[in-house]
């Protein structure tokens, strides 16, 4: 049974979904709920564990993609533009795997296509840096500071940059542990060529955690995919420059919107 699901919403017509990622909620979106309820349904849903969501009982991709096929049909749509940032670019991609009908368009922002074996070396040593300061007494809040930092770009909207501490600071440390021991089992680079809907990738300029190199290829693999990369934008586009963000996705829906 599908967890139920917090979201926000406003605005009417064609709905817009907004994923979030790992250190994100609901609220890490509130720039583009505000512009784009103007001409879409905009909803952004906190992730199963996040916010007013309660947590799955084992976090995996094709369980958070059960979640949202859940939410959408409470919702009672059909098929939607979905939006999916880093951890949830990755939940948008299973999600477009498995229900290619649900998709309107999908974009995929500072994400990834796959994370590589959940038990490489690699991995291994990405999970216990993230972990090790929880281990070592600090709290989510400490981590926020830190982290949030080293993920903007150099002219990274104050505001914005306000938001995604309190977001991620608001993470519960459960649910952290649990995403970032998620994010390193995903695969779905044998999707790429298939996603028959239309397709944005947009990436940072000066994004460590998904480099624009890398997400400019995987933008080659999908067929007739956009690329678009922003100037002097680090992981968290969406909140560091959201007029960049919202125009570069604005002008990608309304080319596909009914």
């Amino acid at each position: 049974m599908n967890a139920p699901v917090r979201h926000v919403e406003a605005g009417s017509g064609d709905a817009a979904v907004f994923l979030h990622g790992v250190g994100g909620d609901a609220a890490s979106w509130q720039p583009q709920i505000e512009a784009f309820s103007k001409d879409y349904r905009a909803i952004a849903w906190d992730m199963p564990g996040y916010g007013g969501s309660p947590a799955l009982e084992r976090m995996t991709f094709p369980a958070l993609a059960e979640s949202l096929a859940g939410l959408l049909d409470r919702l009672g749509l059909d098929r939607v533009h979905l939006v999916g940032h880093s951890m949830g670019g990755m939940v948008a991609q299973e999600f477009a795997a498995n229900r290619p009908d649900r998709v309107r368009t999908l974009v995929l922002s500072a994400t990834s296509p796959a994370f590589g074996r959940p038990d490489g070396d690699f991995q291994k040593r990405f999970v216990e840096a993230r972990i090790a300061p929880l281990e070592n007494g600090q709290t989510m809040d400490d981590l926020a500071d830190e982290m949030v930092e080293t993920m903007l770009g150099p002219s990274a909207d104050a505001d914005g940059a306000a938001i995604a501490r309190r977001s991620m600071a608001s993470v519960p440390e459960a649910t952290y542990r649990a995403a970032i021991t998620c994010l390193v089992t995903f695969d779905r680079r044998d999707a790429l060529a298939s996603y028959a809907m239309p397709v944005l990738v947009l990436a940072g300029e000066t994004d460590t955690n998904a480099p624009a190199p890398m997400m400019e290829k995987m933008a080659s693999r999908i067929p007739g995919a956009d690329y678009v990369c922003m100037a002097g934008t680090g992981h968290l586009g969406n909140l560091e420059n959201p007029a960049a963000f919202n125009g570069a996705v604005g002008n990608f829906l309304r080319k596909w919107s009914s």
